[in-house]
């Protein structure tokens, strides 16, 4: 998979439309936004853990993860 600029929208990492809906009300537009984000602010979004867990293998197959870390 190529890398993913910081600056492009978060439904370029392939996550599940209804996340990204969530994601979107919350001002979390690009993925620069989400990769700021700790576990515990998806919690608060109300994500689930199976929720997250798609989050966080999609955001390492781009190479990144929560927390600013990157591969």
């Amino acid at each position: 998979m190529s890398k993913v600029n910081v600056e492009d929208k978060i439904n370029k990492l392939g996550i599940d439309s209804s996340i990204v809906k969530v994601f979107n009300s919350n001002n979390v537009i690009t993925i620069n936004d989400l990769w700021k984000l700790k576990r515990k602010d998806l919690k608060d979004m109300n994500f689930t853990s199976e929720q997250i867990n798609h989050i966080i293998i999609k955001m390492q197959l781009n190479g990144i993860d929560l927390n600013k870390k990157k591969y």
